[in-house]
């Protein structure tokens, strides 16, 4: 060991030497927790190409493989380096540390805030996340590496949604609120630089489905318009482009285009549509209209428990014509039975007009 050539009084010494170890050692020890943990840092940084040293991380024991596999010296053995890079972190903080150490640290990556780290560890999983899945529309439950990289996204594109939303408040002369929790112009170009379309003015599980469809057509596959057609990334993508030509009207003008021009989609005719759900008040007078017309054959609403009675409604093409308005019609089988029993049950819960209206064709209530 250098150490100890140099306390043998026996042999030649160089007084420079000599100085700078009698320094170092015995007048300045500090000096020396300096030096071990510089060189840890170097060699932390040559393994893991960063300084996120966790707080309770020490270097590996003389007993521990890892410090013969990994390439520590002996004399490092057990140095608490997260605990020294955190003291580092302080020493920065309050102006106590000198120049020439600031230049050292951050040759080797040093991030000085807390928060910087923070970002800097969410900005390393996310761009893990999107080279193993081609792109940065995590899932809120996507992790990488045991990182919550989807709550950390969540979190960034709210602060980015912020930053524009003062922007515009700016722009507009409006008072800007404070700036506290807005994404700054760099990190939100980090992001970019990975995915432009990150946080998309839309959900992020459609521009997510929208991005997994172009892969699709680029990988020369036919556009899936079913649902079950092609199911990737847990995207069942047939179902959203399904989805998207049944919605189109509800669409931006920037997603209408995106669809149709990037991906070909077209928006579906009105006879693929679906027939509108009617509501629980167009029921209601459906099943009346069928006790109506009960009441105006038989003249009594006694009518039996399974009885079902056949009305025309307007709607599909396969009934008749009503002769007056030319209205296509269908034919409608309604459980009258049922719904008259089911009426009188309920009476105390029934509004005045639907009791009025029910009493005019001779509902009995008990």
């Amino acid at each position: 060991m250098p150490a100890r050539e140099l306390l043998k009084f026996s042999t030649p010494r160089d007084p420079a030497q000599l100085a700078a170890f009698i320094n170092l050692r015995v007048l300045n020890p500090e000096h020396e927790h300096w030096r071990r943990g510089i060189e840890a840092a170097a060699i932390y940084n040559r393994l893991h190409g960063d300084l996120k040293v966790p707080f309770t991380y020490r270097v590996p024991g003389r007993d521990d493989q890892a410090m013969e596999a990994e390439g520590w010296p002996a004399s490092l053995a057990g140095f608490p380096l997260g605990q020294w890079i955190a003291d580092n972190r302080r020493f920065y903080a309050h102006g106590d540390m000198d120049e020439d150490r600031i230049a050292q640290l951050e040759k080797l990556g040093m991030i000085w805030s807390h928060f910087d780290v923070a970002w800097e560890e969410g900005l390393a999983a996310a761009r893990g996340w999107a080279e193993e899945n081609g792109h940065l529309l995590a899932p809120l439950d996507a992790t990488y590496q045991g990182y919550r990289v989807g709550i950390w996204l969540k979190n960034a594109r709210a602060a980015a949604r912020r930053a524009i939303e003062i922007e515009q408040r700016r722009a507009e002369g409006l008072p800007v609120p404070s700036s506290a929790g807005a994404l700054s112009e760099e990190r939100r170009e980090q992001l970019d630089e990975i995915d432009p379309s990150w946080c998309p003015a839309w959900p992020v599980e459609w521009q997510r489905a929208f991005h997994l469809v172009r892969l699709h057509l680029q990988a020369g596959r036919p556009l899936p318009t079913s649902p079950g057609d092609v199911v990737h990334q847990g995207q069942d993508l047939g179902r959203w482009v399904r989805s998207v030509r049944l919605g189109w009207d509800k669409l931006t003008t920037v997603q209408q285009w995106m669809c149709e021009h990037i991906l070909g989609i077209e928006p579906a005719a009105e006879d693929e549509k679906p027939k509108p759900r009617r509501s629980q008040a167009d029921k209601w007078a459906m099943n009346y209209a069928a006790a109506k017309q009960y009441y105006q054959r038989e003249w009594h609403l006694r009518v039996p428990r399974k009885h079902i009675e056949r009305i025309l409604v307007a709607g599909g093409g396969n009934g008749g014509h009503d002769g007056e308005r030319g209205e296509v019609q269908e034919e409608r089988e309604i459980k009258l039975g049922a719904w008259v029993s089911n009426q009188r049950s309920r009476a105390a819960a029934l509004s005045p007009e639907r009791v009025e209206q029910l009493a005019a064709i001779s509902m009995r209530w008990t």
